[in-house]
């Protein structure tokens, strides 16, 4: 029920995000088509398709809110994870565009300097971008979202692309016209390298990949339970906002079934409070002195 909660407060995020790119979106376009900035324009170009891919979050989060059902026994949690594959897969398409438009550009025969209030205008977005990103992203590590995690790092290159583009604006007033389509194409790039990062990590958790190093210490919070003998076997997978952690232990011979209850609880409770996992699956064996193969070596 708990993660289910958390979910919903991704919403917030997702509407936030939302309602940020419309609004500076809708300023950005205005005003760069006005003041002739191509650099703003590919900077609101970039926030309008931000409005499709923070929705595609949005969507993802309310999927993945629905029960389990006989064909989804582990629930719906990893539709906030396709969520932001597709939003990826609109970030890196705006990118290529606004690289096309920025590259053309350079073939005109002159280039104008776009006026100051541009400049002016992608600051304050900027500015703006910030505080959003802030927001999500301390929501997302609260919550542990790959799909508002991923919204947040979308959040602060748009942040980093107004700033570029307010750079590009006023240097173009120093005779440097040529700045703001460049700044144009620093922004295409920028947008196309974000996107990689998304689907990158969202297809390594949707193909069961998992971190080796978070992994190795979700081994070491095992063994530090008393009564594991050893860990003979462990995989881990990302599922939406959670993670899935199945383990081989070994525990004493001498145990009986309540006793090596007893100890998968120690474990489950362990990683619960310390690791922020509730769902782990062990698998319990004996163990026996002789059967290990480094006192064996050091014995003979």
């Amino acid at each position: 029920m708990e993660a289910y909660n958390e979910i919903k407060q991704g919403e917030k995020g997702a509407w936030v995000s939302i309602l940020a790119y419309i609004v500076l979106s809708a300023v950005k376009l205005t005003i760069g088509r006005l003041s002739g900035s191509e650099a703003l324009m590919a900077d609101g170009l970039n926030n309008s398709t931000d409005i499709v891919a923070s929705i595609a979050v949005l969507v993802g989060l309310r999927i993945s809110r629905k029960p389990p059902d006989r064909n989804h026994r582990y629930g719906h949690f990893r539709a906030e994870t396709v969520a932001a594959l597709i939003a990826s897969f609109i970030m890196i398409a705006v990118g290529f565009q606004v690289l096309y438009e920025a590259v053309s550009k350079f073939w005109e025969p002159e280039i104008q300097s776009p006026d100051m209030i541009s400049a002016w205008t992608a600051i304050l977005c900027a500015i703006a971008m910030l505080f959003v990103y802030r927001y999500n992203y301390r929501l997302a590590r609260k919550i542990n979202s790959h799909a508002l995690m991923a919204a947040a790092q979308d959040n602060r290159s748009d942040a980093l692309v107004s700033i570029g583009a307010f750079v590009g604006i006023v240097g173009s007033q120093f005779g440097l016209a040529w700045l703001d389509p460049l700044t144009a194409v620093v922004v295409g790039v920028i947008i196309c390298r974000t996107a990689w990062h998304i689907f990158k990590d969202a297809s390594h958790a949707l193909t069961d990949g998992f971190d080796e190093k978070e992994l190795a210490e979700i081994r070491r919070t095992i063994l530090d339970c008393k009564g594991v003998k050893r860990v003979t076997d462990i995989k881990a997978r990302v599922h939406g906002n959670r993670i899935l952690v199945d383990a081989v232990i070994q525990v004493s011979h001498h145990l009986n079934v309540v006793e090596s209850h007893a100890i998968t609880e120690r474990i489950e409770e362990r990683m619960r409070t310390e690791r922020n996992i509730s769902h782990v699956h062990i698998h319990i064996e004996p163990y026996e002195a002789s059967s290990d193969p480094l006192i064996s070596q050091s014995g003979s």
